[in-house]
């Protein structure tokens, strides 16, 4: 990998060591000063696309692997206030209430019977519904 990002950094500089060496020399007075500007920009619109590319695929590979061999699950989550949450986590067959706040994290219980949760019921949240209720009064009272 970084094999080929050195490559690809060094690719500018064989570009301009294969130029003749009249073109080098040549004064920068007598050129266009707005064609300068469009390469330049090009050039970091390159380098930036470039690093973007990078960090996607980068991202790509770290993302590659077993997904089914994890061993903790987040079964539920449930926020208290702006900065607190109850989680609760699956490890193995154990399942453990914890308790978040902006400084730490407490186990708060261990459930002795994991809790099932009925996957094939869709719960919308609370906010999606009053939403929803919202905005069919909005369409009612415009017709």
């Amino acid at each position: 990998m970084h094999k080929l990002l050195s490559v690809l950094l060094a690719l500018p500089l064989l570009a301009l060591a294969d130029e003749p060496a009249a073109k080098a020399v040549t004064p920068l007075a007598g050129s266009d000063i707005g064609g300068q500007l469009v390469q330049l920009l090009l050039g970091l619109l390159l380098v930036v696309g470039l690093i973007f590319a990078l960090a996607w695929v980068l991202r790509r590979l770290q993302q590659v692997g077993p997904r089914s061999g994890q061993v903790i699950k987040l079964v539920a989550s449930q926020a208290l206030g702006p900065r607190d949450r109850l989680l609760l986590v699956q490890v193995g067959s154990e399942q453990i209430l914890l308790g978040i706040s902006a400084g730490r994290i407490a186990p708060l219980h261990v459930l002795k019977e994991p809790v099932a949760l009925n996957t094939s019921e869709t719960a919308t949240p609370e906010f999606a519904q009053r939403l929803m209720e919202l905005l069919g009064k909005d369409q009612k009272d415009n017709t």
